[in-house]
């Protein structure tokens, strides 16, 4: 029988700052083996390890931690890594935790920050209140339109993704964060529209929405505000989530956040199905077979230029100098339909 891997929440408070802290156990319990990896390179976890998202409350000033326990095997306490305190996924078989945006290939988070289908990661900083393609091919374009505020003590604008605009057949998909003077954790920040009209899922963690239109498509909470999952079958799979950025991040990093606005934005992951040889976009190219990563990929920032070729006249406009997107078909057209499987 599988072991049971569970995950119990304990409120304790740590009184100093490092990593997770793994708890004394029997010693004739087996060791937890980890995956190896090099220095400066995330581990690679195994297929289908069992992951289990936490979340603590950003009002706390404590950092809290939880216990893994697996039958058989050594119990651990970990706590989520300090770029992302109040929320990460844990691997209880190996007592290892992850920011969100740091597991997996195919991600976009932050001051943008993209990982690329090759598990490279790269920031592509774009420009405020513009938009830039980020994956284009025949049958789907995804633009993402950039919030930023500009530091006079620099040459570029802090920039983070508000909204994705998604093309596909001929129809319209929107994926985007409201603005907020204040952030609240209970309130639903993450809008959703298709064709233009609004999707509504219930307030509640698993909850379910499919399309009439188009049964392909879904949307899922993944918990009961400001996350969702949404999927086109065969096509893609979409998590995003509203984030804010905190007084903490704007001090430390001076993002010149105000009263007025607390630069809500969209933390993004993305799994493609069925993208062709000649896929392009920022996030999109590193999907290509013939893909040659060019970046210094050692540099503490890697940082991906050419914005001239990746802007968008708008968030739906497929007009991007690297554009892919010509096929444009009715709902009832064949590839539309190809896109339920």
């Amino acid at each position: 029988m599988a072991a049971l891997v569970q995950v119990v929440a304990v409120a304790l408070a740590l009184w100093c700052c490092g990593a997770a802290v793994v708890a004394s156990a029997a010693a004739s319990s087996p060791p937890l083996v980890s995956p190896k990896a090099k220095p400066g390179v995330r581990p690679k976890l195994p297929p289908k390890t069992k992951l289990t998202t936490i979340t603590f409350s950003p009002h706390h000033k404590r950092d809290y931690q939880v216990t893994c326990t697996n039958t058989g095997r050594r119990p651990c306490v970990v706590s989520c890594p300090s770029n992302c305190p109040n929320k990460c996924l844990v691997a209880c078989a190996y007592c290892l935790t992850f920011c969100m945006c740091d597991l997996f290939p195919g991600t976009s988070c932050g001051d943008p920050r993209f990982t690329g289908a090759d598990g490279n990661t790269f920031y592509f900083h774009g420009k405020k209140e513009q938009d830039f393609c980020i994956v284009t091919d025949a049958d789907l374009h995804i633009n993402a339109h950039f919030i930023g505020n500009h530091n006079p003590a620099m040459k570029r604008d802090f920039t983070w993704i508000q909204s994705l605009g998604i093309s596909f057949g001929d129809h319209r998909l929107y994926i985007g964060a409201r603005r907020a003077a204040e952030w609240d954790d209970d309130e639903d920040h993450v809008q959703i529209t298709f064709d233009g009209e609004p999707v509504n899922v219930d307030a509640a963690k698993g909850a379910h929405w499919v399309s009439a239109a188009l049964p392909s498509l879904s949307v899922s909470r993944t918990d009961t505000a400001n996350a969702v999952a949404v999927e086109l079958d065969g096509v893609f799979a979409i998590t995003a989530n509203a984030v804010p950025i905190t007084d903490d991040d704007s001090r430390i990093h001076h993002y010149g956040k105000t009263a007025k606005d607390t630069l809500v934005h969209l933390d993004l992951g993305y799994k493609f199905h069925a993208l062709s040889g000649d896929v392009d976009g920022v996030l999109g190219q590193t999907y290509r077979p013939t893909y040659a990563n060019r970046l210094n990929i050692t540099a503490k920032m890697p940082i991906m230029g050419g914005a001239d070729k990746y802007r968008s006249s708008g968030l739906f406009s497929p007009d991007c100098a690297v554009s892919r997107f010509h096929r444009r078909r009715t709902a009832g057209d064949h590839v539309a339909l190809g896109f339920a499987s």
